[in-house]
């Protein structure tokens, strides 16, 4: 029989880790103890809920944490409980390890669970909420990616690591008289790229959304020496492509719900610079710099509006819900509607838009 009241939930962090994961925690478990909650912390995200690693939350768990980068709980891209692997017989299988996972949530007689984690996150969510889970999720990815809220917390750290990098690539950059390529993270997504290359001052923004034509990038550095400013800036997402070309994957990761790794296209493009216009070119790539370290003041405040309204939902029963930022308030939407569609960048964008106006090149002759 259903309980009338909440009384025990418990709190994950899935897919990987960014800035302003414990200022969630933070958010869910402060409030939700003074209510006389338990808070059971799951560990490593849905790797925990499946192997049945928990611990339980107090007070001084959460104190201190807002402004620490990473989770208190650990965090796990490999978890997937549809899409379990194993090493059987020296290669790997998946299995579906759904059935485990729903038999500790019993165990540990949750009323619900906060799900924090971007669209891989969701999915799964959604799929536990359907074999009878209560999950209430939080948007998070440095990605941006989730269509359903305006913003996801983690980006905004994101694009300040970008942004400070420009400006340091600025100094050597034009110190040396080259051409320097940044690759960012992102994946089909190139907001990452978009908004951290404006932020940094960026000549050139290469994303996935806009397929680019080597001769005008080509053409671009080419101009700028021409005109005497004799280096140029280039950030380009991980996802990004030429037109008659594909994303450059550095691997596969069956452990993976999407087992595709991306990461070389920086590297490429420095070469094909140097190669077609003379001029010496040099690539720099983030990497994990992007999801590491403190939240930025404005992902500490989103991170903390959305603990609290999650720990809301929750109390108030409204199930399979994610909470959102619409404007300058955050609102609940269905998991089910936050995947239905990918938030990927239009060329009717602002940011396109600004910084097209401002001068930026995407690549192509379109814009």
């Amino acid at each position: 029989m259903a309980r009338s009241k909440i009384k025990r939930i418990g709190i994950l962090t899935g897919g990987g880790d960014c800035p302003g994961l414990n200022a969630v925690i933070r958010g869910v478990t402060k409030p939700a103890l003074d209510y006389g909650l338990k808070v059971i912390g799951i560990v490593d995200g849905f790797e925990g809920l499946v192997s049945g690693k928990a611990i339980e939350l107090y007070n001084k768990d959460v104190s201190g944490i807002l402004a620490a980068g990473g989770t208190i709980l650990g965090s796990s891209n490999k978890g997937d409980p549809f899409h379990w692997p194993e090493e059987v017989n020296g290669k790997v299988k998946i299995f579906d390890r759904s059935k485990e996972a729903l038999k500790n949530y019993e165990a540990w007689q949750l009323d619900a669970i906060i799900a924090i984690g971007g669209d891989g996150t969701m999915h799964i969510s959604n799929k536990l909420s359907e074999m009878g889970m209560n999950i209430v999720g939080v948007p998070k990815t440095i990605d941006n990616d989730l269509q359903a809220t305006d913003q996801t917390f983690g980006h905004d750290s994101a694009v300040y690591v970008v942004s400070e990098a420009l400006d340091r690539l600025h100094t050597t950059a034009s110190a040396h008289h080259r051409v320097m390529v940044i690759e960012t993270m992102g994946r089909y997504a190139g907001w990452i790229a978009l908004n951290g290359g404006l932020a940094g001052g960026a000549d050139i923004i290469l994303i996935p959304e806009i397929p680019f034509d080597w001769n005008v990038v080509y053409e671009r550095v080419l101009h700028r020496n021409m005109i005497g400013k004799r280096f140029s800036l280039v950030c380009v997402a991980e996802g990004a492509k030429p037109m008659d070309g594909e994303m450059v994957m550095k691997r596969k990761d069956v452990k993976r719900t999407d087992p595709i790794v991306l990461g070389g296209i920086g590297e490429i493009i420095a070469k094909r610079i140097s190669d077609n216009t003379g001029l010496e070119t040099r690539y720099t790539v983030l990497g994990h710099l992007q999801r590491g370290g403190s939240p930025t003041p404005y992902d500490r405040i989103l991170s903390t509006k959305f603990g609290t309204n999650a720990i809301q939902l929750a109390m108030k029963k409204q199930f399979g819900r994610m909470v959102a930022l619409k404007g300058c308030e955050i609102k609940s939407v269905s998991i089910a509607d936050a995947i239905s569609k990918q938030k990927l960048v239009r060329h009717s964008d602002q940011a396109v838009l600004a910084a097209s106006a401002v001068g930026v090149s995407f690549g192509t002759k379109n814009l």
